[in-house]
């Protein structure tokens, strides 16, 4: 399956990024429909804070856009057409893209771990185009078919979920592990969520900003704490933290990537505990890792997700996670709605989770 190109004449449109502050709704033809590849009307699509990095800076970590490029990976829509061996979907079906095509043949991929495979291609990570398009050709086996009582807001809202998911996977969350989240932005938020969902007994979230914290606590976190961005508060931030929590730290969660909540995470967390490094905010930083090796607390990231759209499902299908407060913001797919779309999710005050209703 090609990656598609720029075309003229077709009724396709997209939402292509042709430079740092120019995003373009012009034509986008589709690849050729693969034998186990499906047609994709999409219907929701949202905003992610690395789709704003690209439109800001063209660059989001070490992944450059070097050419026009439609953008996009949040997404749900329904069925159109079908590849000639797909059997598990039809058209009518509405469905949650996974957004990554991992090769399958490497060792990562291979041994299960296929968010790390080399090669894969995620919609809107350069070179690839993303789905903030009126129809996108995917692999069927990344389409999840959503169930009668999850709307298409809710399937495109499996994706930064899945963050939360895995992030709760790889930390090994349960009904007797406390969680402290750092960070009340959207990934902080599904983080929450998700550590609810797997029986996280107390929960405590940590930012900057009131009314972040405010939607943390209608969320369902047990407490909040508000800091400052000064790193000489860390010290003294941490004793308010463990105060709150009132237990010790299981598990921290470091949804921001900065250096100030990454010592915070390092400190605050019990000997024996564990940091789950989730946000990517700085390359490098200075923190000290020396005590909390010697209070073995144990150190891991992620990157992405894997196998988790099924369990996303069923969280939201069973009413044990509710996604629709997190989405602030809509907007129609015009050339004037999806500027003022990703502006207001720049902004963000207010806004959360910004979604196309295509």
């Amino acid at each position: 399956m090609d990656k598609g190109g720029m075309s003229h004449g077709e009724e396709n449109m997209a939402a292509w990024l042709l430079g740092v502050d120019n995003l373009q709704i012009l034509p986008f033809k589709l690849p050729a429909l693969g034998p186990h590849d499906v047609r994709v009307r999409m219907k929701a699509v949202g905003i992610c804070g690395s789709d704003v990095h690209y439109l800001k800076t063209m660059r989001c970590a070490d992944f450059i856009v070097k050419e026009p490029m439609v953008i996009g990976h949040e997404c749900a829509g329904i069925i159109e057409e079908v590849g000639k061996e797909v059997k598990s979907l039809i058209p009518g079906d509405r469905v949650a893209l996974e957004p990554g095509i991992s090769c399958w043949r490497c060792n990562l991929c291979k041994d299960g771990r296929y968010n790390l495979c080399p090669d894969v291609k995620f919609f809107a990570t350069p070179p690839v185009h993303g789905s903030l398009a009126n129809q996108v050709v995917h692999p069927a086996n990344l389409c999840f078919k959503l169930p009668d009582n999850v709307s298409l807001e809710e399937g495109a809202m499996c994706e930064p979920l899945s963050v939360g998911v895995h992030a709760c996977r790889r930390a090994n969350i349960g009904p007797e592990t406390n969680v402290l989240i750092m960070g009340a932005g959207p990934i902080g938020l599904v983080t929450l969520l998700a550590a609810r969902a797997f029986g996280a007994p107390k929960i405590v979230i940590v930012d900057v900003d009131d009314h972040r914290l405010s939607v943390a606590k209608k969320l369902g976190a047990d407490d909040i704490v508000k800091v400052s961005t000064n790193i000489q508060h860390v010290d003294d931030e941490v004793v308010q933290i463990q105060k709150t929590m009132g237990a010790g730290v299981d598990v921290t969660f470091d949804c921001a990537g900065f250096e100030k909540t990454v010592r915070t995470a390092l400190n605050a967390t019990q000997p024996g505990g564990k940091v789950c490094l989730v946000g990517m905010g700085h390359n490098e930083m200075t923190v000290p890792l020396t005590p909390a090796a010697a209070r073995e607390v144990d150190v891991v990231g992620i990157f992405r997700y894997k196998n988790t759209w099924p369990l996303c499902l069923e969280f939201i299908q069973s009413g044990k996670i509710d996604v629709k407060p997190l989405i602030t913001h809509r907007f129609g797919f015009t050339q004037e709605e999806v500027v003022e779309a990703f502006e207001t999710s720049a902004r963000g005050s207010t806004a959360i989770k910004v979604m196309f209703n295509l």
